[in-house]
């Protein structure tokens, strides 16, 4: 096999997501990866090429490619149990794997649900927060209110609570009806405001809404401190502590999506303890298996908890369910993973290399085409704009960022854009020097894009 042989037998019968397959095809603009095997950071292909998983495969790779401990946690699971319905059965790794969160995130997080995706995570915590309030007597409360540029995953009812175009503009007339109050996105300060600033100007915003619509809404739901799909566009933690207070004082459930950003992604290991905020439910996926397998968690309290605990003959139990809910390889992995944190300085050591990130990155920000040098912990972005002074952007359609991925491969790295913003969200495992090379690379890229010598 080498990796041409590999792409035209994948060219005729996959169909990629969150990809317009033309651009693979005979007259396409882009290269298609064949990828054999990986390695610590490292990804190989076919014929002997490796590139340095930048965005780790999708934001899921915390520990490396082939995690030799990881590796050792799935393969004895798998000689021992590898699935079993979860609906009336149990087994030590999905016991154990609950107790662990329960124990590991914020105080007052009491109960475990367990699903498969992260979207599917965030369904969850929908319909617990609005079924809820139905049991509560409170049938009136049916809506959610989201931040503009946010976003939850793809199916209909995270979808609804998303608001990047690109994803849900074609589904509207199937999605819920919810109320989209302004992000306080800190790209959009002012002449002299702090991150901090920003966060308490657009807090007013929500506070209208809430005492507007609190009766009718179930919960808010947001993205801490980095709303990651909607271009790594970054806030300052006041709001979530304003958030969690006007919560509070109006009924309304607060739904904490750190499927992408929590686990040490933005420096603790959950965004939340930067408020610090408890939230009523907590949504995590991606880097909980360490990026093996598909796994979600939706942490609650025993007081949502209880709500639905009662008479069969009530019928008010929750009935939501996943074939592989609390799969047992995908809890082992996960269990490794949370090993791992334990076992050696993680997050301290995080911190090192998000410092070595941020002065590496710093130089950028003087470059004619680049409005913003953002971060938080370990995930980094660039802005690109065509005009400085007035930030004013790209054109969408010019793809700028296709210039800096196509750059990127013939380097050795695997860096994916999102439109304009290039940005770095690499495994934990990575080096100061592979850090200087993504770096290097990336500005080689950025000047390529906006077409500077």
């Amino acid at each position: 096999m080498d990796n041409e042989q590999l792409k035209r037998r994948d060219l005729r019968a996959l169909w990629h997501p969150c990809t317009q397959m033309k651009d693979y095809g005979e007259e396409g603009t882009l290269p298609l990866l064949p990828i054999q095997r990986g390695e610590g950071v490292w990804l190989y292909d076919f014929d002997g090429n490796r590139y340095l998983d930048a965005i780790s495969s999708w934001w899921v790779n915390l520990f490396g490619h082939a995690n030799p401990r990881i590796n050792a946690a799935v393969r004895d699971q798998l000689d021992e149990l590898e699935h079993v319905i979860l609906a009336g059965c149990t087994h030590e790794p999905v016991v154990e794997l609950c107790e662990r969160l329960i124990d590991l995130t914020p105080d007052g997080l009491d109960r475990v649900f367990l699903a498969d995706n992260g979207s599917a995570g965030v369904e969850v915590a929908l319909k617990m927060s609005f079924h809820y309030w139905l049991n509560s007597g409170r049938s009136e409360k049916t809506r959610f209110i989201r931040l503009s540029n946010s976003y939850h995953g793809e199916t209909l009812g995270a979808l609804s609570v998303s608001d990047v175009p690109l994803y849900s503009a074609t589904y509207k007339p199937l999605m819920l009806d919810v109320i989209t109050v302004p992000a306080p996105d800190c790209y959009e300060r002012e002449p002299g405001e702090s991150c901090a600033d920003v966060a308490r100007r657009q807090f007013t915003h929500m506070e209208a809404v809430l005492a507007e619509h609190a009766d009718e809404v179930c919960a808010v739901i947001v993205e801490p401190l980095v709303q990651c799909a909607g271009h790594m566009r970054m806030y300052d933690p006041e709001y979530l502590r304003l958030l969690r207070a006007a919560c509070d004082r109006h009924g309304v459930h607060l739904i904490a999506d750190e499927i992408a950003v929590g686990f040490g992604r933005t420096g603790t290991m959950f965004a939340c303890e930067q408020g610090p905020v408890v939230p009523d439910f907590l949504c995590l996926s991606k880097g909980l298996t360490g990026g093996y397998l598909p796994m979600a968690a939706v942490l609650t309290s025993d007081d949502i908890y209880n709500a639905f605990y009662d008479d069969y003959e009530k019928l008010n139990m929750f009935l939501h369910s996943h074939s592989y809910t609390g799969n047992p390889l995908a809890c082992r992995a996960a269990l490794a993973t949370l090993d791992i944190f334990t076992s050696e300085l993680v997050l301290e050591r995080n911190k090192v290399l998000a410092s070595h990130i941020k002065k590496r990155l710093a130089p950028l920000a003087d470059h004619p085409h680049v409005a913003d040098v953002r971060q938080h912990g370990m995930i980094a972005a660039v802005e690109l704009v065509q005009d400085k002074a007035s930030r004013t952007p790209y054109p969408w359609q010019e793809r700028r960022g296709l210039e800096i991925y196509r750059h990127a491969l013939t380097r050795g790295a695997l860096l994916r854009p999102l439109g304009n913003v290039s940005y770095l969200m690499p495994p934990y495992v990575i080096t100061e020097d592979e850090i200087d090379f993504l770096v290097e690379v990336m500005t080689e890229g950025i000047h390529r894009a906006t077409h500077q010598p």
